[in-house]
């Protein structure tokens, strides 16, 4: 049945109202504040003042990014992909997260425990199971998530070169990051390639070494802002942030920047 002029201008009046709401809803979606979540470990995770002078690198990612986009760091001392997914705290993002924010995933540090079930994952397996159950709650609530592969710890060997010690695990992400389409920050070989040029002693300067402690892993305030730096160029390079959205990258940013709030109440 053909329709008439006037019915399918008056279908096309009562479409209208709902054509334009979508389109509102999708330029509010854009114009309003973005905000930044990390799901990780250790090396990123926000410190206390208990810890200082340790460092997670989300501690300083504010630094390079404007106002207008925001960070929520999630990531928890001591996680996996699985561990972080079974306490629920992957469901705690997905339940704030909304269209437009962006998730940045990174895991590997603790995936790697084989002494632990409860962390423990096999690269190749449950490893990437696990990443894509991150991968798809974003995209099913219109965020954008990002995979970026396990900073990498100070490891030198006998001649000062940088050592990877992550095993299959970044190669796995990257192989499920093709598989998805989901944008890979390579923060593992960018980093080892940071250590090599910065050297075995120079390193030192970077992690959490101190009078009473010698900690190949974690960061103090130089480390954790050279790695925010790292990778946000990162998001830069991959095209999932513009210019418009950092700042920074080529100054220098002050330790003092760096703030160990009082451990939260049990």
């Amino acid at each position: 049945m053909s329709l008439t002029r006037r019915q399918v201008t008056a279908a096309t009046v009562t479409a209208l109202p709902l054509a334009f709401a979508a389109t509102g809803t999708a330029q509010a979606a854009r114009h309003r504040p973005r905000t930044l979540y990390i799901a990780g470990d250790s090396t990123a995770a926000q410190k206390y003042a208990d810890a200082a002078p340790e460092t997670g690198w989300g501690m300083a990612a504010p630094f390079f990014l404007r106002g207008e986009l925001g960070v929520s760091n999630h990531a928890v001392n001591g996680r996996s992909s699985k561990s972080f997914v079974d306490e629920g705290r992957l469901d705690a993002i997905l339940g704030s997260i909304r269209p437009g924010d962006f998730l940045l995933i990174q895991f590997a540090h603790n995936d790697e425990k084989k002494e632990d079930p409860a962390r423990y994952t096999e690269p190749w397996t449950t490893y990437q199971d696990h990443l894509r159950l991150y991968v798809e709650g974003a995209r099913a609530r219109g965020a954008r998530p990002v995979l970026a592969t396990p900073v990498e710890r100070r490891r030198f060997d006998a001649d000062g070169r940088a050592v990877p010690s992550h095993g299959e695990y970044p190669a796995a992400m990257r192989e499920l990051a093709r598989e998805e389409g989901v944008a890979l920050l390579d923060v593992q070989a960018l980093s080892l390639a940071l250590w090599q040029r910065i050297g075995v002693e120079g390193t030192k300067t970077y992690f959490n070494w101190t009078a009473t402690e010698q900690d190949n892993t974690h960061f103090n305030p130089p480390g954790a802002i050279e790695v925010a730096r790292l990778v946000t160029r990162e998001l830069l390079r991959t095209r999932v942030l513009a210019h418009r959205d950092v700042r920074r990258l080529d100054e220098e940013i002050p330790e003092s920047w760096i703030g160990w709030p009082p451990a939260p109440a049990a």
